[in-house]
C-alpha cells in the first residue's frame, strides 16, 4: 500500500478506537517481510482420533513440531478441501470444521481457534499467476489440517489459512501450481500437505491394525524410492506406476498434498521421513519433511 493510500485510509478510523488501530491497519496491509527459510511438510493424518488419542503418530507429530522453527503462519492443502477453482481461506477467524462422522463426542467438542491471516491469503493470491485464486470466508480447518497442527503448537497461537484443492485439474497441474508458492517459504510461513500417500478407505482391514497389504507395502515404498531419487516426474505421474499404486491411490485427493510438498523442494535439500509406517491395510502415514 502506498504511503498516501495508507493515511487516507487511516484518517477514516473513528477516534473513539472502536475500529481497528493505526497499527493493526498497517499490520495488515504491510507484506509478509523475508526471513529464515522454513522446511516444508507432508503428513499423513490419518484418523480424526488423532486429534485426541495418545499414540504414535500423534507423538510423531509433536516432535516434528519442536524441531521446526517457529512459522509466522501456516499454509496447509488439505485432502479435505476441494473445489472447482483454487480459494485460499481469508477471514480472520476461521472455524474448527468437524468434517466427519461416528465419532465420539469427545472429538466434535474439540476447538481450534487458531488466528487466520487475511494478509497472507492476499499474499499467496498475488503470488499465484497460474490461476486466479479466490478469497474465500466460509471454509475454515478441516480436520485434515486442525487435528495434525493441534499438535505442533497446542496454543493455537500461529495464524492459520488453507488453500484449496481443484478438482477439475490433473496431478501434474498440482504440482506446476505448488512451485508458485516457494516464496513464502522465505517470509516465515510452513507449507504443510496433509493427506495420505496410501489411503484406501474401501480396502481398510480392521484386523490388522498395525500392518499394510502388500500392495499398500509395495505403493508406499515405491513412492519413497521415487521421493530419494528426486523423480517428481514419476510421482505426478503415479497413475502409470502399476497396479499396486492403482489400488493404493484409487482417488486423487489424499495423494496431491503430497505434490504440493515435493514441488517445492530446492536443490540439494534432503528428505527425512518420519511415522514412516502402513496401517489398517490400506492406509500410509508415511510423512516428511524437506529442509
Amino acid at each position: 500500500m502506498k504511503r498516501k493510500d495508507f493515511l487516507k485510509a487511516a484518517a477514516i478510523l473513528p477516534l473513539t478506537g472502536i475500529a481497528l488501530k493505526l497499527h493493526d491497519l498497517h499490520k495488515m496491509t504491510e507484506p509478509l517481510e523475508s526471513g529464515e527459510k522454513m522446511p516444508v511438510l507432508f503428513v499423513g493424518h490419518g484418523n480424526p482420533m488423532n486429534a485426541i488419542e495418545e499414540n504414535e503418530f500423534v507423538a510423531g507429530f509433536r516432535k516434528i513440531g519442536k524441531e521446526l522453527p517457529k512459522p509466522k503462519a501456516i499454509l496447509c492443502i488439505s485432502a479435505h478441501w476441494e473445489t472447482k477453482g483454487t480459494f485460499v481461506t481469508a477471514m480472520e477467524k476461521p472455524r474448527t470444521i468437524h468434517d466427519f462422522g461416528g465419532f465420539p463426542q469427545a472429538l466434535f467438542d474439540v476447538q481450534y481457534p487458531a488466528p487466520g491471516s487475511p494478509q497472507l491469503a492476499s499474499e499467496t493470491k498475488a503470488t499465484v499467476q497460474k490461476t486466479e485464486v479466490g478469497l474465500d470466508k466460509d471454509w475454515g480447518l478441516d480436520h485434515g489440517c486442525w487435528t495434525v497442527v493441534k499438535h505442533f503448537y497446542p496454543k493455537a497461537e500461529v495464524p492459520v489459512i488453507q488453500m484449496s484443492l481443484d478438482f477439475s485439474k490433473p496431478p501434474r497441474y498440482h504440482y506446476e501450481l505448488a512451485k508458485e508458492l516457494a516464496a513464502l517459504r522465505r517470509k516465515g510461513v510452513l507449507i504443510l500437505g496433509s493427506g495420505n500417500m496410501v489411503h484406501n478407505l474401501g480396502r481398510v482391514n480392521w484386523q490388522s491394525p498395525q500392518a499394510g497389504y502388500d500392495w499398500a507395502v509395495e505403493a508406499d515404498q515405491k513412492f519413497k524410492q521415487l521421493i530419494n531419487s528426486g523423480d517428481h516426474l514419476a510421482l505426478a505421474n503415479y497413475e502409470s506406476l502399476g497396479q499396486a499404486v492403482k489400488l493404493s491411490v484409487p482417488t486423487p485427493e489424499h495423494y496431491l498434498p503430497l505434490l504440493y510438498t515435493l514441488a517445492l523442494q530446492e536443490k540439494n535439500e534432503t528428505v527425512s521421513y518420519f511415522n514412516d509406517k502402513t496401517i489398517m491395510g490400506s492406509i500410509s502415514m508415511t510423512s516428511l519433511k524437506i529442509g
